[in-house]
């Protein structure tokens, strides 16, 4: 079963109704099931006794003591070659994609088993309809903008060629059938073929990805999202809609997709402007031949005759112009599809479709008329469609497939994804710092002026007209160096693709370690001087939106100042309301967890989005909150639904904005119906959320109360996080005790794992790593560490009672808390202390005993808190799938760290030849981890 952190158990079952035997059983037989014929395989490949051996160290990790069960394992592996250790790693990783891949199917069985009317979308509108109404809720369906954006953050450890083989594996055992039948005998002998397939299939990457690969494997979701489960989804959410007398309005677009991929140039040196424009051009022919697809699909459909319906004035007006450009519709169409004039005007966009493709590939003027310029243009033409076929009587027509496929393709533009651009602010500042050091004027050095007195010079700036210099840096002549030049150039690109693309290609600017207001005054100055902004003719334009990333405890403490000091500059204020009176906010929770620890972390988020909310309010100002997800608790993963329900009253108005990363996307969108379950929880906590979160769930005195606590408990967990965060010895012990030096060599990501700018040491490791490691050692501190201390300080200090009133009814705490105690049970110490034991030098062993002495605290405050002998005894079926999943992930751990040894000791030696061979096994041994946690970062 998952021990993903993310939607995939908690969200998909309603394990409250199931024993662990309900589960255990038919799972377990599936699995069985599996692993055989990959026994038979590794024997077949192997020999007997290869397969012998795989069952030797599987049967001495589970008979054996955990100490005792190491040392054999590694007395093992020291005395057999490094391809035997390869292959014996390889076992045991594959049993887990496996398993995983049978885990799925039990998922999907379980959401077909739900009662209709407990399924997402139904249940959440029955909920408002209650509570507020039908008016209440058409007003949040006329607000809904759920926006999940795909990011090529490096945690997805399988290669896309074996995740295919998983997929069609999945889709086999979906397929029940009884054993001993013809059905059956022919659907073991298929996966006997796909598991020899994924057996002779390099598990790890030989090559380092580029942004553009990032790009094509995001689009093989992207295409049966958009085709296959989107639709289905949207449908669904009309047609119940329709039961309570609430529709989805024409043009309405509830749930889009965008990407970071070719965007997010944060750290990652490889994402060049014309990257950028490539993935662009990448993503628009995808995007056309989606649209294309559905186009034909619709010319299928409607054979309608005017015959019987009549002639439309509107639409033969608008075929009459189509047929003045040559080729739109060939003859042979127009004579055959002369009284189907449906047919005609889709076949025409159709054509459009296609001179659009050969527009931006030979990087032509758009023709109005025989091609698009942007994704507004074809819901144009689809509305003319529509509104003819009402006026002729074909209303179940129009409000049917027709109305699902424009809104898709009203989604998807011509872009596909809604593409962010994300860039560190420091560079903007080297800009800013070169230009107004040699034209600016200054008395001082630009690097020299205060936070306050850069601000008061952006201002006035960007309320000025001239440009920030003499000789404009959008030409060949610019003065910028180099670096400072490539920066610039992705405001170029930008207006490039606007220009191809259509604005809404990419429509906001995100600035990473955002410190204060100057760092957006910054960007949207040379947004400026790019000519995305002009505020000065008479009439006003902003192409582009700017979004501060609020990413540390210091920033997130003033988040509110920060967005105030923005909206009370009349010149920023009127960029907002250019872009729909709207300002986005991103908050970011790798690194506030990096820097303060899970619990601090979660609150100073959650603090955070109540300023912001008050701040946006008083200003009249619709606020997006930009969720900075990873798929870890660590990352601020956890269950989707109640994560979005745990937001503070009032945050959400329809609208959020969250990320999907790395294996958290195949986890949830590589089968369709995983696919429609997690796209149909997103909007059903969605419309909850907006809808009956409006106030307090509880009175304001005891919200008061509990943010006292809060406080009084986040302060002792952050002073106890920071005892470990400063000790000097712990970036040693974190390489000595983990694999995080091979992450590079998995080859799982383009972006590097540090960033590029100024920070050092720990400060500039990415949480990613930070997060794979610990988590690969099950030590994971970034998802529990300083908690026990901080239940402990608010215990003695008297507020044991309010701490259980807070977790029954306070769903912010409840899910931090249940989040936090899933982790817990993650984490094994034991394990963890093999790692240190056989890899860590003895100097640096009292960072072990510190996170020991404060997991064992945050073990027993945890279990007292919610009053269980055991964590997860609440949750039986979770309790019993993680044991059945240690059993087997034991034996990868003591391979690993007796890999690790080997391979430290031949790099100590200068045996070049005896690390290349030994590094793959231990490579094998980090994919099987992370298969069998489903998490690496």
């Amino acid at each position: 079963m998952s021990l993903h952190e993310n939607d995939t158990f908690l969200d998909s079952v309603d394990s409250s109704s199931l024993s662990p035997e309900d589960i255990e059983a038919p799972l377990r037989a599936e699995v069985r099931r599996l692993i055989t014929l990959l026994g038979q395989e590794i024997s077949q490949q192997h020999g007997q006794d290869m397969l012998d051996l795989v069952e030797t160290v599987r049967s001495v990790s589970r008979t054996f003591d955990a100490k005792s069960a190491a040392s054999e394992v590694r007395k093992t592996l020291e005395s057999i070659p490094e391809d035997t250790a390869g292959i014996l790693a390889r076992a045991f990783a594959e049993y887990f994609l496996l398993a995983n891949a049978a885990e799925q199917t039990f998922r999907i069985r379980s959401i077909q088993n739900k009662d209709e009317q407990e399924q997402w979308i139904p249940r959440a509108i029955q909920r408002i309809v209650d509570t507020v109404g039908v008016t209440g809720l058409q007003k949040t369906v006329d607000s809904l903008d759920i926006r999940l954006v795909f990011t090529a953050h490096p945690t997805e450890a399988q290669r896309r060629a074996v995740l295919t083989k998983l997929r069609r594996i999945s889709e086999i055992v979906e397929e029940t059938t009884e054993e001993g039948t013809q059905e059956r005998e022919r659907q073991d002998t298929e996966l006997a073929r796909v598991v020899e397939s994924l057996w002779l299939t390099d598990e790890l990457r030989r090559v380092q990805p580029t942004p553009l690969d990032e790009a094509r494997n995001v689009m093989w979701y992207l295409r049966a999202l958009y085709t296959q489960t989107l639709p289905d989804v949207l449908d669904t959410f009309r047609s119940e809609l329709e039961k309570h007398g609430a529709y989805l309005p024409e043009n309405a677009v509830p749930i889009k997709f965008g990407s970071w991929i070719g965007g997010d140039r944060d750290g990652n040196p490889y994402v060049t402007p014309d990257v950028t424009s490539d993935v662009l051009k990448l993503q628009s022919q995808t995007a056309i031949n989606i649209a294309t697809y559905f186009i034909n699909q619709a010319i299928n459909t409607l054979s309608l005759s005017s015959r019987f319906m009549g002639e439309d004035k509107e639409l033969v007006a608008s075929l009459e112009k189509d047929f003045e450009h040559e080729g739109l519709v060939n003859a042979t169409d127009w004579a055959l599809y002369a009284e189907e004039p449906y047919r005609l005007k889709l076949g025409a966009m159709r054509g459009k479709l296609a001179n659009t493709v050969a527009r931006i590939k030979s990087g032509t003027q758009h023709v109005p008329g025989y091609d698009y310029s942007s994704g507004q243009e074809i819901q144009d033409e689809f509305q003319l469609v529509r509104d003819a076929l009402r006026r002729h009587g074909a209303e179940k027509v129009a409000d049917s497939y027709l109305a699902t496929a424009q809104q898709i393709i009203h989604g998807m533009g011509l872009g596909l994804v809604i593409l962010d651009v994300r860039e560190h602010s420091e560079k903007h500042f080297e800009i800013l710092a070169e230009l107004f050091n040699r034209f600016g004027d200054l008395e001082t050095q630009y690097e020299d002026l205060t936070r306050e007195e850069r601000t008061v010079l952006l201002k006035k700036e960007l309320a000025s007209s001239r440009p920030l210099a003499p000789a404009t840096i959008t030409t060949e002549d610019s003065p910028l160096s180099e670096d400072a030049q490539r920066t610039f150039d992705v405001f170029r690109t930008i207006r490039e693709a606007h220009k191809t693309y259509g604005t809404d290609a990419i429509t906001t600017y995100i600035v990473s370690m955002t410190h204060g207001a100057d760092d957006i005054f910054s960007v949207a100055l040379l947004a400026r001087e790019a000519g995305l902004i002009d505020l000065e003719s008479q009439v006003h334009r902003a192409d582009i939106g700017f979004a501060p990333l609020l990413e540390e405890v210091p920033e997130l403490r003033q988040a509110g100042e920060i967005l105030d000091a923005l909206l009370s500059d009349p010149n920023y204020r009127e960029i907002v309301r250019l872009r729909g009176n709207r300002q986005e906010v991103m908050l970011g929770y790798s690194d506030s967890n990096k820097d303060a620890g899970v619990l601090t972390s979660q609150w100073e988020i959650h603090q955070a989005q109540r300023q912001l909310r008050d701040v946006a309010n008083r200003h009249g100002v619709t606020l997006r909150l930009f969720h900075g997800r990873g798929g870890s608790v660590g990352r601020g993963g956890g269950p989707t639904y109640d994560s979005i329900l745990g937001q503070p009253f009032g945050v959400l108005d329809g609208e959020i904005k969250f990320t999907e990363q790395g294996e958290v996307i195949s986890d949830k969108y590589m089968l369709p119906e995983l696919a429609s379950e997690n796209l149909s929880l997103t909007l059903a906590a969605v419309l909850e959320a907006s809808a009956l979160h409006r106030a307090p769930r509880n009175t304001d005195r005891s919200l008061a109360k509990f943010d006292e606590i809060m406080d009084f408990m986040s302060e002792a967990a952050y002073a106890r996080y920071r005892t470990l965060a400063d000790d000097p010895d712990l970036p040693a012990y974190f390489v000595a005790s983990t694999p995080v030096e091979q992450l590079g060599e998995l080859k799982i990501g383009s972006r590097p794992s540090k960033r590029t700018t100024s920070e050092k040491g720990l400060d500039g490791l990415r949480a990613i790593p930070w997060v794979f490691g610990w988590t690969q050692s099950r030590q994971i501190i970034p998802g529990w560490f300083g908690v026990g201390s901080g239940l402990k300080a608010a215990r003695e200090a008297g507020y044991e009672k309010d701490l259980t009133t807070m977790l029954n009814i306070w769903q912010f705490f409840r899910s931090t808390m249940s989040n936090i105690e899933m982790t817990l049970a993650k984490t094994d110490i034991e394990i963890a202390g093999f790692y240190v034991e056989s890899l860590v030098p003895e100097e640096l062993h009292h960072i072990y005993d510190l996170i020991r002495e404060e997991y064992e605290l945050t073990l027993q405050e945890v279990e007292r808190l919610v009053s269980e002998s055991n964590l997860l005894d609440k949750q039986p079926v979770l309790q019993r799938t993680l044991r059945i999943r240690d059993l087997y992930l034991k034996p990868i751990h003591y391979m690993q760290v007796a890999m690790l040894a080997r391979v430290r000791e031949a790099e100590a030696e200068g045996d070049v030849e005896q690390v290349a061979g030994l590094q793959r096994a231990l490579l094998t041994t980090i994919n099987g981890i992370a298969a069998g946690m489903k998490n690496t970062g």
